[in-house]
């Protein structure tokens, strides 16, 4: 899945979530990501920038649907993981054993097969602590850090009713 097909799945409230935190936390990747879409639409950032929150927001997801913002809305989704949700992501690497810096970053190689009765329990852990939403996006985009992504990973995706992102 490539991430403008996941902006396309995903419910609108998370990526809400997302921007919030950008606006909130990080500024300058918020007005970053708003002038490389502005750019990749040819049109001037202070056009977006007069918009109100809620305007921009329903622009940046429609813009983030195309298949032409595949790269800045991957990007979008890995720093919001990797920087607003730490906790999550070094809870599923601890139940999985992947070495990590204590912040969710893989330290060491990604291994070549994820155990399903790890993964199982890894997710059951995270549904228990996280929004469900959140947790089906993290694990979507995990996926996507192997070609093809983890068999076990895809057919947990594909078929526990608690992982949807719409």
């Amino acid at each position: 899945m490539k991430a403008h097909e996941i902006y396309s799945t995903v419910d609108p409230s998370v990526v809400t979530q997302m921007l919030d935190w950008f606006r909130d936390n990080d500024r300058n990747v918020y007005k970053s990501a708003l002038a490389s879409l502005a750019q990749s639409r040819k049109l001037r950032l202070v056009f977006i920038q007069k918009k109100p929150v809620p305007e921009q927001y329903a622009w940046i997801l429609k813009t983030l649907k195309s298949k032409q913002s595949d790269t800045i809305g991957e990007h979008l989704m890995q720093a919001w993981l990797m920087a607003g949700h730490q906790d999550m992501l070094a809870k599923f690497c601890d139940e999985v054993g992947i070495e990590h810096d204590g912040k969710g970053s893989v330290t060491g190689e990604l291994p070549a097969e994820l155990d399903a009765a790890k993964l199982d329990a890894a997710v059951d852990a995270l549904l228990a602590d996280f929004d469900p939403k959140v947790v089906t996006l993290y694990l979507t985009v995990f996926n996507l850090q192997v070609p093809g992504g983890w068999q076990t990973l895809t057919e947990k995706l594909d078929s526990d009713e608690r992982l949807s992102l719409s």
